[in-house]
């Protein structure tokens, strides 16, 4: 399978939300598996209040898809709640990558 879109999202957890800002990430992974259009889709912790999400998809279409799906909503609606300011998020075309079979 090929993938030409990504998104890369930097999160900077509030203090004493790291914690919260981690099992929602954990959690994030069931909504994305029934996300067709969503290849590849990764939840890092980068530093102890940085964390990030990684995901690729197709094409164009499914890269939308996921923008307008159950964990963008859920990361936007929480965001005041639990980030430092707003999510970065910042659409990346993929040169090449390595994907299991």
């Amino acid at each position: 399978m090929t993938v030409t879109k990504g998104l890369l999202v930097r999160l900077e957890a509030k203090p004493q939300k790291e914690d919260e800002v981690e099992r929602f990430l954990e959690a994030a992974i069931g909504p994305v598996m029934d996300e067709a259009g969503t290849t590849a889709w990764f939840a890092m912790r980068m530093g102890p209040q940085s964390f990030g999400i990684f995901d690729a998809s197709p094409d164009e279409a499914g890269r939308q898809a996921h923008l307008s799906g159950q964990v963008a909503a859920a990361l936007l609606a929480r965001a005041p709640e639990l980030f430092t300011q707003p999510p970065s998020i910042e659409k990346v075309d993929v040169l090449a990558s390595k994907l299991p079979a």
